[in-house]
Order: C-alpha cells, then sequence, then structure tokens
C-alpha cells in the first residue's frame, strides 16, 4: 500500500471519528450543554482569580517597591578586631558591636560604570545618606539628608510624580522635602529651611517643592538635594555612601546581589533580605493562586469523566455494533477522547469570555483599588487546562469502551 494512500485512509477515519463523536454529543444536547457551562466556569474562574491575584501582586509590588531600590551595594561593614596574647592565643570576649559611621565605598565612579554594563541592571544611582536636624524657628525635627544625581535618580524614583507643591530642583541650595515633614515644621514652597548636620556643618535651603511618596516614615524624615550639597554637609567630599539598583526582574534581586557582593566585595542587600516578610506573603499568594487553578481543573477533569461514563453506558449497543462493523479498538478510544477534548475546547472558549468580562467589570465598575491587566499567556493557558483536563477525564471512560466486546455488547439492552 502506498504512503498516499495510507494518508487518505487515515484522513478519512479521523473525519469519521470526528463526525461519530459530534453526533454522541448532539444526541444528549441538555446533557453536553451542562458539561459545557460547569466547564466554562470552571475556565472563568481560571482566568479572573489569575489576573486578580497577578494585579494585586504587582500592585503590591508597585507600592512597596516604586519607593525603593531592589537593591543597594554600602561600604563593608566595620566589625570589633580581635588581637592575639603574646601566647599566640585568642581572648573571646562579648562586647557590643562596633557602631558604624559613614563611610564612603572606594572607587565608586568606577562600580557604577562596571554596574552599567550589565544590561539587567535597569539603573546604578550614586547616593550619600545621613543624618541631620531640620529646622525652622524653634521647630526641630530629625531628618535624613539624601544627596542624589537627579538624572540617574529618576530610575529609583521618579520625584516629579510625586510633588504635591512646587517644582522639581535639586542643587543650588534647593531642596525636596516630604509631605509630613513640611507639616511638621509649617513649611511651603519657596521657605527657607535650616539643615544642621553637626560639627558646625549647616546651611540654609530654598524649599524647591514638596513630595508625597505615600509612606510616613520617608515623607517625615527624606530632605533631597544633590551629591555635592550632601557632601559637603556629611564632611564626605567627593564620597557617596550607597549605590542603588533597580532590575528588570524583582524576584532575581537575591541572585543579583549575591553576584554583586562577590563582585565588588561590598555589602550587599536586596529588597528581598529587607522585606521578607513581603517576600513570605507574596509566595503565599502565589501558591494560592496555583492550587484554585489545580483543585478547579481537577473539578473540572471529574465532571467530564462522570459525563463521558455515563455516556459510555448509554452508547453500549452503538459501540458494539461499530466495533462489529469494523471499528477498532484504538478508533472507539479516539472517539471518546476527542469528546472530552471538544467539551473542555467549547466548555474553556466559553469560560475566557466570561472571565474577560469579569475582569473588564472589575476595572471599569466602582472603586477601583488597581488595575488588572489581562495578559493573553492567561487566555491560552486557561484553554490549554481546560481541554487538556478534558481529554485526560476521558481516558478511563475511552479504555473501557475501547474494550467490550462486539458481542456482548450488541445484546445489551
Amino acid at each position: 500500500m502506498s504512503f498516499v494512500s495510507r494518508a487518505q485512509r487515515l484522513r478519512q477515519s479521523v473525519w469519521i471519528e470526528w463526525r461519530i463523536a459530534l453526533r454522541f454529543l448532539a444526541d444528549n444536547p441538555l446533557q453536553t450543554l451542562l458539561i459545557s457551562v460547569a466547564i466554562s466556569v470552571g475556565a472563568a474562574v481560571i482566568v479572573f482569580i489569575t489576573a486578580l491575584m497577578m494585579g494585586l501582586q504587582n500592585n503590591v509590588i508597585e507600592r512597596t517597591l516604586g519607593t525603593q531600590a531592589h537593591i543597594r551595594i554600602e561600604a563593608t561593614r566595620q566589625h570589633n578586631n580581635f588581637s592575639a596574647t603574646p601566647e599566640g592565643r585568642y581572648i573571646w570576649a562579648l562586647e557590643s558591636p562596633r557602631a558604624q559611621n559613614l563611610q564612603t565605598i572606594h572607587n565608586w565612579q568606577e562600580v557604577r560604570d562596571t554596574l552599567d554594563q550589565y544590561p539587567a541592571l535597569n539603573t546604578v544611582s550614586p547616593l550619600i545618606s545621613g543624618p541631620a536636624f531640620a529646622q525652622k524657628g524653634n521647630a526641630r525635627a530629625s531628618v535624613a539628608i539624601m544627596g542624589i544625581d537627579p538624572q540617574r535618580y529618576k530610575g529609583i524614583i521618579e520625584l516629579e510624580e510625586y510633588l504635591q507643591e512646587g517644582r522639581f530642583s535639586v542643587g543650588a541650595n534647593n531642596v525636596l522635602i516630604g509631605h509630613q515633614l513640611a507639616e511638621d515644621l509649617g513649611l511651603r514652597a519657596g521657605d527657607k529651611l535650616r539643615l544642621d548636620a553637626g560639627d558646625n556643618r549647616q546651611t540654609v535651603m530654598d524649599v524647591a517643592g514638596i513630595f508625597e511618596l505615600g509612606v510616613r516614615e520617608l515623607d517625615s524624615r527624606y530632605v533631597y538635594t544633590d551629591l555635592k550639597q550632601a557632601q559637603s554637609l556629611l564632611n564626605l567630599p567627593g564620597g557617596i555612601t550607597i549605590l542603588e539598583l533597580k532590575i528588570t526582574d524583582v524576584f532575581t534581586a537575591q541572585y543579583w546581589a549575591q553576584r554583586l557582593s562577590q563582585l565588588t566585595g561590598l555589602h550587599v542587600q536586596s529588597w528581598m533580605e529587607s522585606n521578607s516578610q513581603l517576600l513570605n506573603a507574596l509566595r503565599s499568594q502565589t501558591m494560592t493562586t496555583q492550587m484554585i487553578r489545580v483543585f478547579v481543573a481537577l473539578s473540572v477533569i471529574f465532571g467530564i469523566a462522570s459525563v463521558l461514563a455515563v455516556s459510555v453506558v448509554q452508547r453500549t449497543r452503538e459501540i458494539g455494533i461499530l466495533r462489529a462493523m469494523g471499528s477498532s479498538q484504538q478508533q472507539i478510544l479516539r472517539v471518546f477522547l476527542l469528546q472530552g477534548g471538544v467539551l473542555g475546547l467549547a466548555g474553556s472558549m466559553l469560560g475566557v469570555l466570561v472571565g474577560f468580562s469579569l475582569v473588564q467589570v472589575f476595572n471599569n465598575l466602582g472603586e477601583r483599588l488597581f488595575v488588572i491587566r489581562l495578559e493573553p499567556s492567561m487566555l491560552v493557558s486557561a484553554i490549554v487546562i481546560a481541554t487538556a483536563a478534558g481529554v485526560i477525564a476521558a481516558m478511563v471512560p475511552a479504555r473501557r469502551a475501547a474494550q467490550y466486546d462486539p458481542a456482548v455488547a450488541i445484546r445489551y439492552v
């Protein structure tokens, strides 16, 4: 037999199996409709819950990490030194940790330029940060001076988007202060503010703008100026205390922190270390989403399996006739597998439409807590999961139907 004739016979066989599978489904429309609706509900739940959880996760990450760097590089921590006795022995004693003074990162320009070459590191921004007192009249507040490179710092926090009053300007005796600090000291844009960093290092600055990052601790303490002014106030001429980084994939921060620590020999900390509770919450949320998808898929599988098991019993006589007419066990098997696949595909497509509609309702009606972004991959994965679940669910009933003895099946009443 030639290859062409074999291909023709295979196409004819597949077409016949498709017709039989669709005929079996059409013979009991109510049953087919009910299981399709059940599958569509499962697919809609998968789409909506997955999109909702991802939207919530992205919102939490944006609100939490939107006002901080993903990775911070600082000078190596100072430790207590132990000296040996004349006999060559070390004396171990319980001592308090050594106080950490402001330290500059040596050759920080070279480190910055080296890190700029890594595509995964979106932003490398130098920062000099240290304590000071802010004063207006008799009102005083403890603040953190933040000396920044304005162009690079935009990649860490886009301060212009958070401005409530005034203009974005640092340097030339201009500073930006937080909304809470402005309220505490009674300041408005254009007012004068005295900064005192100790050891007679003080200056009077103009409040160019007032920002609100939405984090009380930051809004009540941060005072932004340029690098030169901060270096002068904190007595670190030409130095910086921190290199802040933002990366493409926030969940690879720990990997990059370890890698950069080995590369630079400096103290490197990722947001995953400093926000361990947030990380645990995000992981728990992801696990919950996966569990919901698994249990919904299982409910779809059992629903299809039960319907096809009943269908096998109802179609016993027809199966016997098909077997007597020459249909092989593999053909009968494929007929019921096709039924499961068709049920899963049809139900999932309807469910995807329902899930898409629920997402649009969430985004456009009522008080919008956050926006759900529905990725095409979510829709495709829901269809694939439901269709695969339909085929898997059909396996047991299909094997049972394929193993029927034709003579016994024909006599079945």
